[in-house]
């Protein structure tokens, strides 16, 4: 699975989550870029990218990311 179609659906994902489909992601997108994205919001994001992609993220992983380019390149090691 290439990242620009993990990227794509992650953004979908965001979008349902955030119920806001202006939302455009790129892989340097930070929760300070995005309004509504907060400690909580965090939480619901990650177990919807799980749930969409059917995997697992452990913590210490999700710790690491800086913005969603490492979420979805942790998707694509879990995809591989």
């Amino acid at each position: 699975m290439e990242n620009a179609e993990i990227l794509h659906k992650v953004e979908e994902v965001f979008r349902d989550v955030l119920d806001d489909e202006e939302i455009a992601l790129t892989m340097a997108t930070t929760a300070n870029d995005i309004e509504d994205w907060d400690s909580l919001t965090h939480v619901e994001l990650v177990r919807a990218v799980e749930k969409a992609f059917g995997i697992r993220f452990t913590s210490a992983e999700i710790l690491t990311w800086k913005n969603v380019g490492e979420m979805v390149e942790s998707v694509a090691r879990h995809k591989a």
